[in-house]
């Protein structure tokens, strides 16, 4: 079981609010985290964090990031009457939307309270009914009765709109629900394993960070891999869960409390051969519990990773989780620990000559 300061992480950065391009919450989580463990801490121009510490010798350059943003709303307009209209920010299913509570945080960092509604099925077309009701067609009722009271309250288009989840270990269980695990559980595995290393000791230069804006293209990947320049490069981030009822064989590939996933294949990158390798041998000769995955419908930032520069042998290592994108995810305590011993051990292992081996052709 958790330990009550690890377990607080996971509430502290979940219960953050951070859609991608305001990810200022969980940026200053991360920065109070880290700061007792490293040398440097910096950042690129468009918001990622990164933290540095040299091991002993200073051997190669090694990143490993997770990303802050969570999949979230935009405020594009208030009505006449006090109703919100919004834009989705990162991949949206219409069906977990609807009558789920919302906060929108003003400019002035006052948050107000809201629920996703539409058109009462009463009202509705047996046709309509039958179908998934279009996003585009939702509101935000956050109790306003006019344009002028809402903007009275702060609300104005650009605001941050977030799921409004409590944090809750299920049932005294080692499975924990929250919002946005994706991708704060890869931003804790970053930080516990800058924790780790730093106490422990290593032998090359690690930077562990946490990226913004990937949930809208892994667009923070692609700098803040460019500002660091690492000679190799780990995206930890979230992947999906079969182990739930209606699932096909072939989609139950991955259950929770089973390990880490090891991306064989995803949209954005085919890894690095020697360096899968690696990870899997090193998973193995540890005996630390792992699932191979493909994702072919998305991709993590190691698609943005392996690009930068002259190329950068990447892979990336996710945690599994049911409900994805929507506002009540579910993890296994286990495979946090198993990923952030994975990882630990992986960066451990990775000296100069080791390096200098994947990297040869």
């Amino acid at each position: 079981m958790l330990e009550n300061k690890e377990e607080q992480l996971l509430i502290d950065l979940t219960s953050a609010r951070g859609v991608p391009g305001n990810e200022e919450e969980v940026r200053e989580i991360f920065k109070s985290y880290a700061q007792p463990f490293a040398e440097d801490i910096f950042f690129d121009g468009l918001g990622s964090v990164i933290a540095k510490h040299v091991g002993e010798g200073g051997g190669p350059k090694i990143f490993i990031s997770g990303h802050m943003d969570e999949v979230g709303f935009m405020v594009t307009k208030i009505t006449e009457k006090g109703f919100i209209e919004f834009q989705t920010l990162g991949g949206w299913w219409g069906q977990v939307m609807l009558a789920q509570q919302v906060e929108i945080k003003t400019q002035a960092g006052e948050l107000i309270h809201g629920v996703i509604g539409s058109k009462p099925p009463h009202v509705l077309t047996p046709e309509v009914r039958n179908k998934p009701y279009d996003i585009k067609e939702m509101f935000i009722d956050i109790g306003a009765s006019s344009l002028e009271e809402a903007k009275a309250w702060g609300i104005r288009p650009g605001d941050m709109v977030t799921p409004y989840i409590q944090y809750k270990r299920l049932n005294g269980g080692k499975f924990l629900l929250a919002k946005a695990w994706d991708n704060r559980i890869g931003t804790a595995v970053s930080l516990r394993v800058l924790e780790t290393l730093a106490k422990e000791g290593h032998p090359n230069c690690l930077f562990a960070g946490s990226d913004v804006m990937e949930e809208v293209g892994l667009r923070g990947a692609r700098t803040s891999t460019h500002m660091v320049n690492p000679d190799i490069a780990f995206a930890l981030d979230t992947g999906t869960a079969g182990d739930t009822p209606g699932m096909s064989p072939k989609e139950a590939d991955s259950e929770l409390g089973k390990g880490p996933q090891i991306l064989i294949f995803d949209a954005s990158m085919v890894p690095h051969k020697k360096l899968l390798n690696f990870v899997i041998g090193v998973a193995e000769e540890l005996n630390i519990p792992f699932q191979y995955t493909v994702i072919t419908g998305g991709g993590t930032d190691a698609g943005q990773m392996h690009l930068t520069r002259d190329g950068v042998p990447s892979l990336a290592i996710t945690v599994p989780v049911r409900y994805l994108h929507s506002h009540t995810s579910v993890i296994h305590e286990d495979d946090y620990l198993n990923t952030v011993k994975l990882v630990t051990e992986v960066v451990r292992r990775l000296d100069d000559e080791t390096v200098e081996a994947i990297r040869s052709y």
